[in-house]
């Protein structure tokens, strides 16, 4: 709660209303934190089946930017800051091309493109959806608040948490030797 994960937007699509806690008086949505944790939890078994290497993390959005290079240093994969450029999954002529088994969005409306190719190749794809996205190019949701810098610093700490947990890397009942501070 003190990182505003559990904070949605004033536009809610249907596809998430099953993660929207309660709506307020003003009208913003406010994300279920009990789902949020599942679906950390969850996320974190499936990413762990993963090769390090073969995951790819992209991050458009400036706050995501930080949190996403630093996850992806924390659990050892590739990843795409910035600009997703066409054809880096896509296009083998390509310079940057780049072949993967899954990738991590930080919001599947800015990283449209990204999300378009993987879902060109078969590739799955986890994102953290805050109320106003949509699911159908996502085949599992982690719903939070995409757009707020502590949010999404505490989004991706959690998720290398639970993934290195399920790898083995870090036991059960510890977390990260860093905060959720670190990644912003």
């Amino acid at each position: 709660m003190e990182y505003g994960v559990h904070i949605g937007t004033l536009k809610r699509k249907h596809a998430m209303d099953s993660f929207v806690y309660k709506v307020r008086s003003d009208g913003l949505a406010v994300l279920d934190v009990e789902k949020v944790s599942e679906r950390l939890e969850t996320a974190g078994r499936f990413v762990a089946r993963f090769d390090a290497p073969n995951i790819m993390v992209v991050a458009a959005r400036d706050y995501a930017q930080p949190p996403a290079k630093k996850f992806a240093e924390t659990i050892r994969s590739s990843s795409v800051i910035g600009r997703f450029m066409p054809g880096t999954l896509t296009n083998p002529d390509y310079k940057r091309f780049t072949e993967c088994d899954l990738v991590i969005a930080s919001d599947p409306l800015v990283d449209r493109q990204a999300v378009t190719e993987a879902n060109q190749l078969g590739i799955p794809v986890v994102a953290f959806c805050d109320t106003n996205n949509t699911k159908e190019a996502v085949d599992l949701i982690v719903p939070g608040n995409n757009k707020g810098k502590k949010s999404l610093a505490f989004l991706y700490w959690a998720l290398a948490t639970h993934i290195l947990r399920e790898r083995g890397e870090l036991q059960k009942n510890l977390d990260l030797d860093v905060s959720p501070e670190e990644f912003q």
